[in-house]
């Protein structure tokens, strides 16, 4: 029989440095927020519109890496963390708990993320697009040591690094809604956000492709470390079980 919730929490890890350490941060981070937050909260803004507007400039970033603007794209995607983090600090201020609210920021929070990389792996393909019309650029390359298959597997690598950020968010989702704590990995979506910011403030060059394939490599650890978390706690002899004919039912 699958226990609460809170028999699951008290499975979790504790008290490692780097869960002290992103939680400072995100003490700091709503600190330095506040007079926002009673800004946006004074003039009647609510937790769900700035999810909204979140979104918004995060397909507005990935329009821009696909255009090749990477430094800008970049700072549109530090003002969607922002909002990230304000449109809960709102909610909190003005005492809001809502179920739906919590669900459409997740969801759109998903949205966000395969857009900007997205847009990222659309700017590489468009490059190869433009290789196939132009020999001379594809001589003039070759001679500087780069083919042209480099863009296509950037454009690949940038869309496994959605497939392991999307895996990382369904593995959490997936325990938390069999009542079992998922509250651990070392690269969630701040990390992610937060390497793709630092990439693309260098702009078109070698420092994104780099990032793209360690942005890919972590959400997967990240995700490993997930599963081998939720399997630890609900193996046999675990003090938190989950009956296998109610798991099924659940499919």
């Amino acid at each position: 029989m699958m226990q609460t919730p809170g028999a699951a929490q008290a499975m979790a890890p504790r008290g490692t440095a780097l869960a002290r350490f992103k939680e400072r941060a995100k003490d700091l981070a709503h600190a330095a927020l506040r007079p926002i937050v009673r800004g946006l909260v004074a003039v009647g803004v609510g937790p769900d519109a700035v999810t909204v507007i979140g979104l918004t400039i995060s397909l507005a970033a990935g329009l821009l890496f696909f255009e090749g603007a990477f430094r800008t794209g970049s700072a549109l995607l530090l003002a969607a963390g922002l909002c990230d983090v304000l449109d809960g600090e709102v909610a909190r201020e003005r005492g809001i708990h809502s179920a739906f609210g919590a669900f459409l920021d997740s969801t759109l929070d998903r949205i966000a993320d395969g857009a900007v990389l997205l847009g990222i792996a659309g700017f590489y393909i468009a490059n190869l697009v433009e290789l196939a019309h132009s020999p001379s650029r594809v001589l003039l390359e070759l001679s500087r040591g780069l083919e042209p298959r480099t863009w296509a597997v950037v454009a690949l690598t940038a869309m496994v690094a959605a497939m392991g950020s999307f895996l990382v968010s369904y593995t959490r989702a997936r325990a938390e809604g069999l009542g079992l704590d998922c509250r651990v990995g070392w690269f969630e979506r701040p990390e992610r956000m937060v390497l793709l910011m630092i990439a693309g403030a260098f702009g078109v060059g070698p420092v994104m492709p780099g990032a793209l394939l360690l942005l890919a490599v972590l959400s997967f650890v990240t995700a490993a470390q997930r599963i081998r978390h939720v399997y630890t706690i609900t193996r046999p002899g675990s003090p938190v079980r989950i009956d296998d004919q109610e798991e099924a039912e659940r499919g």
